[in-house]
Parts: C-alpha cells; sequence; structure tokens
C-alpha cells in the first residue's frame, strides 16, 4: 500500500471502512505530517493532536463493533479533517484570525463540524485564514502566513487558504471551505486543487445569520473532483423518507460522463469598469489549456460577452463587509485591527441601513439579469485567477513573509490591497451573488507539467442544481 497520505481521499474511506488501517494510524500519519511539515507551511494555527487521537479511539472501537454485529459505519468513518479558524469547534479556540478578540474556547460545534463530525470525520484542528475571512489571501496578525506548498514564498490564497495548503501538502486527504466571494476557488487554484462551491441552499451548514445577501457555502477542497464529490456526499443532508437512499450519490455521478456541452469562454468581469486589469500570460494560458481540453472530451465553446452593470462593485463591497460593522469588538482593541479590517469596519458602521438595503436589492437585480444571460451556454468559463498566486506579504504590503508582522509592517493603504484582490481575483465574487455552483480546476502549471511550477486554473460556472455537471467534467479532464 502507498503511504497513507499519498492515498486519494476515497481510497482512503475505503482501506478505513475495511479495517486495513485503523482510524488511529491515518490520525497518527497525519499528525505527525503536521508536525514535520507546518512549521514551514504554516497551514494550521491550531493543532488538536491529544482530542484527535483521542476520537481515532473511538471511531476504532465503533468498527469493532459494527464488525461483530454487521452494523454500518459513517459515511466519512476515520476521515481526518480540519476546519477554518473560523468554525467553532467545541473546546477549541476560535481566533477568526484577529488578534482584537478575545480567544476562547469555543461552547459547542458549528453545523459544519456537527456535520461531520457525523458522519465520522475526525478534526485534527484549526486551519489559518484572514481575519474574519475578508481576503483572498490568509495573513494576519496572530500566526504566521499560510503559504503555498509548491512555491514558500507565495501566498495559499484565501480565505481557506490555511485548508488548501494543507490537502496540497498532503497534511489532510481534504478539507471543508467555506466560500463567500471565491474563498474555496481562490485557494484551490492556488494549490492546485479542485474546489467546489455548491449552489446557494444546497449545504445548510454554510448558511450564516451574518450573511445578508447569501453570499456563503460551504464545498470541498480536494486533489480529485471523488475526493470533492465524496465530501459534497457527506455535506449534503440525504433526502428523508423510505426512498432516501435510492438517488445515486455525488461520488456515483462524478464517476459518469458528462452530456456534450456548449461552454461559453468570457474574460468579462464585473470589477473591469472601476479597476481596469490585464489578465496575466498564466491566466491566458490556463484558459487555452482548459478549451483544449474541453474541446478534446466533445465539447463546444464560444466566446461569451456578459454585460454587468458598473454599481456592481460597490453594492457588493458593502453587503459583504457588512458584518465587520456588526462584530463585537471592544474599543480599546480596535487598534489591533488589520488595517484593511478596521478600514472597512469603519465604513459599514458609518452606512445607513438604507444603504444596505439599497445594495442588497441591487444585487438580487444584479443575479436575474447574470443567470439570464449565462443561461445562453451549458457552462461559463473563464480563468480562475487573473495572475499567479502572489508572494506572501504582497497584498499587505508587508516588508517581508515571514514569522508574525508588527503594525509598523502593513502599509495601511485598505483600498490598495482591495484593488489587488479584485484584480487577482476578479471572477469569483458574482458567483456568489448569484447563488450559482462553480469549480476551479488545476488545468494548467508554469512550469509545464503537472506538477511543476506554479498551479494556474480555470472556473467553470454552471446552473443551479449542476453540482454533479461539474464534478463530471472535471473528472473528465482527468482530475
Amino acid at each position: 500500500m502507498a503511504e497513507i497520505h499519498e492515498l486519494s481521499a476515497v481510497e482512503l474511506r475505503d482501506v478505513l471502512r475495511s479495517g486495513e488501517v485503523s482510524a488511529r494510524e491515518a490520525a497518527g500519519h497525519f499528525l505527525d505530517r503536521i508536525g514535520a511539515e507546518n512549521p514551514h507551511l504554516g497551514a494550521f494555527i491550531t493543532v488538536t493532536a491529544e482530542q484527535a487521537l483521542k476520537d481515532a479511539a473511538t471511531a476504532d472501537a465503533r468498527h469493532a463493533s459494527a464488525a461483530r454485529h454487521g452494523a454500518a459505519l459513517p459515511m466519512l468513518h476515520g476521515m481526518p479533517v480540519a476546519f477554518k479558524d473560523l468554525t467553532d469547534v467545541a473546546g477549541v479556540v476560535t481566533t477568526h484570525g484577529s488578534a482584537a478578540l478575545d480567544h476562547k474556547p469555543a461552547l459547542a460545534d458549528a453545523a459544519l463540524t456537527s456535520v461531520l463530525k457525523g458522519a465520522g470525520a475526525i478534526s485534527l484542528g484549526k486551519t489559518q485564514v484572514p481575519e474574519f475571512g475578508l481576503t483572498a489571501y490568509s495573513e494576519n496578525r496572530i500566526a504566521p502566513p499560510s503559504r503555498n506548498p509548491y512555491a514558500l514564498s507565495r501566498s495559499s490564497g484565501g480565505s481557506s487558504g490555511g485548508s488548501a495548503a494543507a490537502v496540497a501538502a498532503g497534511l489532510l486527504p481534504f478539507a471543508p471551505g467555506s466560500d463567500g466571494g471565491g474563498s474555496v476557488r481562490i485557494p484551490a487554484a492556488a494549490c492546485g486543487l479542485v474546489g467546489l462551491k455548491p449552489g446557494r441552499g444546497l449545504v445548510p451548514a454554510g448558511e450564516s445569520s451574518g450573511d445578508p445577501a447569501g453570499l456563503v457555502a460551504t464545498g470541498p477542497l480536494a486533489r480529485s473532483a471523488a475526493d470533492a464529490a465524496l465530501m459534497l456526499d457527506a455535506l449534503v443532508p440525504a433526502e428523508p423518507g423510505p426512498h432516501r437512499n435510492a438517488a445515486p450519490s455525488y461520488l456515483e455521478l462524478a464517476a459518469q460522463e458528462p452530456p456534450r456541452l456548449r461552454i461559453g469562454v468570457s474574460l468579462d468581469s464585473p470589477w473591469q469598469t472601476i479597476f481596469p486589469f490585464t489578465p496575466g500570460q498564466e491566466a491566458l494560458d490556463a484558459l487555452a489549456a482548459g478549451v483544449r481540453m474541453l474541446e478534446a472530451s466533445g465539447h463546444e465553446t464560444t466566446e461569451a460577452t456578459v454585460r454587468y452593470d458598473n454599481r456592481y462593485p460597490d453594492a457588493f463591497t458593502t453587503a459583504w463587509t457588512a458584518a465587520v460593522g456588526s462584530a463585537r469588538i471592544a474599543p480599546h482593541r480596535e487598534a489591533l485591527l488589520s488595517p484593511l479590517t478596521r478600514t472597512f469596519r469603519r465604513r459599514a458602521q458609518q452606512r445607513s441601513a438604507a444603504k444596505l438595503n439599497e445594495s442588497l436589492g441591487f444585487l438580487r437585480l444584479f443575479q436575474r439579469d447574470t443567470t439570464v444571460q449565462y443561461a445562453a451556454w451549458d457552462l461559463m468559463l473563464m480563468p480562475a485567477l487573473a495572475q499567479t498566486p502572489r508572494p506572501v506579504g504582497w497584498f499587505t504590503g508587508a516588508a517581508h513573509g515571514d514569522g508574525y508582522w508588527p503594525a509598523s509592517e502593513w502599509t495601511g493603504d485598505a483600498d490598495g490591497d482591495y484593488r489587488k484582490q479584485c484584480e487577482f481575483a476578479p471572477w469569483s465574487s458574482m458567483v456568489n451573488v448569484c447563488g450559482l455552483p462553480a469549480i476551479s480546476i488545476p488545468v494548467h502549471w508554469t512550469g509545464g507539467a503537472r506538477g511543476a511550477g506554479l498551479p494556474m486554473g480555470i472556473q467553470l460556472i454552471g446552473p443551479m442544481g449542476s453540482e454533479a455537471l461539474l464534478l463530471q467534467v472535471a473528472a473528465q479532464l482527468g482530475f
């Protein structure tokens, strides 16, 4: 058998269920890898090794009992996972990536945690995030930045950057991420992974009361479409009733060939009027590679022109930053916020409720108009990112990318930081506004071969309910 971390998530699931590998062996193996690799990778903020091994021992006891009595095991029996440090795990500190908060252990599991624990997964800890999950890079003032396993000088993206780095480096078989403006797809693209953002409402654990526009969805970060499908099966509740197991699983559906599709190819972005940008050659190379692979698989690609309302940037930013304005932060600790968080918090607090409602109303109109345009094609195709993964510290203007950063090393240019992010990932957030499913697929590497140089991906956007189709296409392309 290959090393445990070299197994796909589906293969690891199988050997755990068969008893060839115990849950304690799997947890211990990944914890050893975290201990060896995390000091230079920065993927984890907190490692809960003792609790993980206890939970794994309980899973092994359950396996032994099930074998004796012929009982069924949960879907993700013994599978190691980790949670973004925005997600509560009972008894573990949730930092939200912020030095301005009191870091107290969570009293209870969040909905996502409960779902995956209930499916048999074993939590190994909490992964690195930007402050309050606001940015497309996973750097903050409380822990070392999350780095790209393919080039440690580069960022792993955000806001699920720590989780993506952990999966790409073999510290986890797969991981859940949350995506409110690209936070699964951006780090997936930066780290050479498959990242799926489900459509709005498919995964109940992704909902949040602090998300007035309904932007956030929970989805998998994985090394393959099959692995992503396995996690999606655990995230999506089974249909109630006597026929709850009659429908094929996402894992089964992902193995099927997709129909021949008409795919619209576009470089248009709702950010280009306020932040004119030119995609890097590497992004165009990834797009060209994606087109070649799709056409070789029998699909038809045509150039698509999409017209986006130029009021979008202001409305999205208003909705995206609303929650940080109401976050409970003691006044004397606000100085500990990053310049970007502090700036957007102040602006959110100065906005009227009418302004927020106006923005939310516009975004609903934007959703209807954009989805009507997309409906001319079966799927929409564009680069996942406009630039290669950025150097650590590039967005914040930090003098260097090592260790913890004192305030003197942050430029305080919040608007410059935000503009860089929008130019780096200009095709992400409008998918969240529309509530549509989308997938990032790592079709290109700057070194010319898979695993060489830096990864660059494509994004495919589908209509509501197309998660299985997106997984099928990713699998068809060899991922």
